[in-house]
């Protein structure tokens, strides 16, 4: 007859610790820095106008490649929390690594191409059907959401893919004992937000989706 040992696992948790019973989970949440995700200042494309579904795609094309409207002073808050954090990330495009830089104090900020917006290519109506780009926004994202309407670029299921590894890089940088703040997009932020929300983290701090604006979020 021959016996097996079971391996020893492996406990973050000290001895009284696990003598008072404090549950594994809690020493890795206290242990893990927070997870910060802003959306970018406002960009300098103006929003005052109204636009066929072709000259919305036109529109998404600038915006992409644009930067920050000029004169804005970023919140002093977010200039703080910026100062506070281990690590800094941005999206790659123009109007996230110009926040990043208002913001940032001059620190290292890593730019992913990881962590940038989701698309918004709208429907095909008719030329006489116009809306301004705010709302050309809605209707492109409820398409692409609910029909996965893309034209080829990315869809719904690759970008909650995309939201998921965002979420892997995040959590393991914060893990790690610091926080990390992420300079990027509303909406995939917010996807990234869900993701974290799966995973037992809880946005102990919501300032909404506003430009400049930012939700902390904490391991439960």
């Amino acid at each position: 007859m021959t016996t097996e040992t079971l391996p020893e696992v492996r406990s973050d948790r000290t001895p009284a610790q696990r003598a008072a019973g404090v549950p594994e989970s809690a020493v890795v949440a206290a242990r893990c820095g927070a997870i910060i995700l802003s959306r970018h200042g406002e960009p300098a494309l103006s929003r005052k106008i109204l636009l066929t579904a072709q000259g919305y795609r036109d529109w998404w094309a600038r915006y992409e490649e644009g930067g920050l409207l000029e004169g804005q002073v970023p919140p002093e808050c977010l200039v703080k929390t910026a100062a506070e954090v281990g690590t800094i990330y941005s999206s790659t495009r123009q109007r996230a690594r110009e926040t990043a830089a208002a913001v940032s104090g001059g620190r290292e900020v890593t730019a992913d191409v990881l962590f940038i917006e989701a698309p918004l290519p709208p429907p095909s109506l008719p030329n006489w059907f116009k809306l301004s780009p705010r709302w050309w926004g809605v209707v492109a994202r409820f398409w692409w959401w609910f029909f996965n309407h893309h034209e080829g670029q990315e869809t719904k299921a690759q970008a909650q893919d995309r939201a998921a590894r965002a979420a892997d890089v995040l959590e393991a940088k914060a893990c790690q004992g610091e926080s990390v703040l992420v300079l990027a997009h509303g909406f995939f932020n917010g996807m990234v937000g869900v993701e974290l929300a799966k995973r037992g983290w809880r946005c102990v701090r919501d300032r909404g989706f506003k430009y400049w604006s930012a939700r902390h979020f904490e391991k439960v």
